[in-house]
């Protein structure tokens, strides 16, 4: 159950809609995460009373068109898997939202079944661990 936030300067809804799918779709195709298992903060910032810093380190001619990835899931993917997850993420990211692969920052926190409440209080993953199973990748790596 990935908790996925979005930050995206100079981005309106439309956008951040896009934004968001790209990264559901991604999460689906190359880590299995199941179509309804979808828990978003899409945030866009307009330069003035928000907004987002950048730098080129690593090498990325990073713009405005910036756009902040933060995945928090339960640890458990390979290297490969998480690898494919970028590439994916930032080919969608161009064809749904326009955004330019270059400007696509995206950091992943792992966590344990424990730390987790989807509700009512519960640590559901506690208390039922066969839920706390990860899925397979559909075609994943």
């Amino acid at each position: 159950m990935p908790f996925v936030r979005i930050d995206a300067m100079g981005a309106g809804r439309e956008r951040l809609d896009a934004l968001g799918r790209a990264v559901h779709d991604a999460l689906q195709e190359t880590l299995g995460i199941p179509p309804d298992d979808r828990f978003q903060v899409l945030v866009g910032h307009d330069g003035t009373g928000s907004t987002l810093r950048y730098g080129t380190y690593f090498g990325p001619d990073r713009d405005d068109g910036i756009v902040y990835i933060a995945i928090t899931m339960r640890a458990g993917r390979t290297p490969g898997q998480k690898q494919a997850l970028y590439r994916r993420i930032a080919e969608l990211a161009q064809a749904y939202a326009g955004t330019a692969p270059r400007n696509v920052f995206v950091t992943v926190t792992e966590n344990a079944a424990a730390d987790w409440s989807l509700g009512d209080g519960l640590a559901q993953y506690v208390l039922h661990p066969e839920a706390a199973r990860l899925p397979a990748a559909a075609d994943g790596p």
